[in-house]
């Protein structure tokens, strides 16, 4: 244990560094503004193209290159530091790369992978579509069906999917769909659909309480038609695996949870951002505030609520670089560590937020000050990609099969 350490690397600290100074020279200074807008922030996201942040380059080294797992969650916490609502605009792609890396080929990978984010010439976005208006934790409610047509090797897709982070506007949508309702979530694929595609629309675009500067809508599809190649993994991958399960034979984790699993840490390291955001935030309005005669910082109860949000975060931090170092090696509890971490990061990071809040008193309800958007963009963290009481219940069932 002599050799354990939780110190970031050369190459990480260097990957902190950049993307802190593009948080404070770039994300900051207009978050206000886009949160405000309620738009897609373009400009902002052309910027982080420019220096190789928004790319498929910039996601592969991350999710491929590094043996630690947790270069990612360094850099999605420095980038939600900057601020959320942006952060998730440039992020909100790499979910779609991530569901193109747990369910497809190689081939598949290097051929849509790139598409999610475009080239020097033109932005792309990337949209991963699982949950629906009646089904986001519970994966067995899907009801977005993919039906085979044989003579023309086309799937035929028809339902709605909601809640979709670049829903509707991105050029790439991987969609999850049920080819086989009697299978239950065991019976569910991920399919391509390619930029201008007859058929998919946008739905109603959500007004959200925050994360504002992210799009994110309902996605309709009307008899959508894809060609075959555009299953994730291939018919023949499928058609196994469907077959297993018939037998009663355990199959792999169904399309959504495999991607979830991998991408949960980075939904824990975004609260971990917002949340370390407040609570410098709040230190130094502590330090400069004073009250009775002296600074605030210096009455044990503010102090006490200080060391209380800094040890949370702390915490927070530990375990999400375990459950990325799982995922990474694909040990065999990655899910349970994978839902533990984003538990903890989540309700550590709602708490952290609401009392640094309470720390401003009145000011901090006010839109002067940034703290009341950190308490609104983390707010929902507690419920993107399941639930924390669906996070227990992993867990739990988990800690059973032992």
């Amino acid at each position: 244990m002599s050799d354990f350490s939780l110190a970031l690397n050369e190459d990480q600290l260097t990957l902190q560094k950049w993307l802190h100074e593009f948080a404070v020279d770039v994300m900051r200074p207009n978050a206000e503004e886009w949160d405000e807008r309620e738009e897609f922030p373009w400009p902002i996201v052309e910027q982080a193209a420019e220096i190789g942040l928004y790319s498929w380059e910039f996601m592969a080294e991350m999710m491929m290159n590094d043996p630690t797992g947790i270069s990612m969650v360094t850099a999605i916490e420095e980038i939600f530091w900057g601020d959320a609502g942006i952060g998730m605009a440039i992020m909100g792609s790499g979910l779609a790369a991530a569901g193109i890396a747990a369910s497809g080929t190689p081939e598949q990978v290097m051929e849509w992978v790139p598409q999610c984010y475009g080239d020097g010439s033109k932005i792309n976005t990337g949209a991963f579509a699982a949950s629906e208006p009646d089904a986001g934790s519970d994966v067995n409610g899907y009801r977005l069906s993919a039906k085979y047509d044989e003579a023309k090797d086309e799937w035929i897709l028809n339902g709605t999917k909601a809640w979709i982070t670049n829903g509707g506007m991105a050029d790439i949508h991987v969609v999850v769909a049920v080819v086989d309702p009697e299978l239950g979530s065991k019976g569910h694929a991920s399919f391509i659909v390619p930029p201008g595609t007859a058929g998919l629309t946008q739905g109603q675009k959500y007004k959200k309480h925050g994360i504002k500067a992210s799009h994110t809508a309902e996605v309709v599809l009307d008899d959508v038609r894809v060609p075959g190649h555009c299953l994730l993994g291939g018919k023949e991958k499928l058609d196994e695996r469907l077959a297993k399960v018939r037998r009663g034979e355990k199959g792999n984790a169904q399309a959504a949870m495999q991607t979830f699993e991998a991408t949960r840490p980075a939904v824990g390291a975004q609260a971990l951002g917002i949340a370390r955001a407040a609570t410098e935030y709040a230190t130094e309005y502590a330090k400069e505030r004073h009250a009775f005669g002296k600074p605030i910082i210096m009455n044990q109860g503010i102090a006490f609520m200080l060391a209380d949000m800094a040890t949370d975060l702390e915490a927070a931090r530990a375990l999400l670089y375990l459950a990325a170092a799982k995922v990474t090696d694909n040990a065999p509890d990655k899910s349970r560590f994978s839902a533990m971490a984003k538990r903890l990061a989540t309700d550590n990071g709602s708490k952290v937020v609401n009392d640094a809040l309470q720390l401003f008193g009145g000011y901090g309800y006010l839109k002067d000050y940034p703290i009341e958007r950190y308490w609104r963009d983390l707010r929902v963290h507690s419920i993107l990609e399941g639930t924390n009481q669906v996070m227990r219940m992993i867990v739990g069932r988990d800690l059973l099969r032992q």
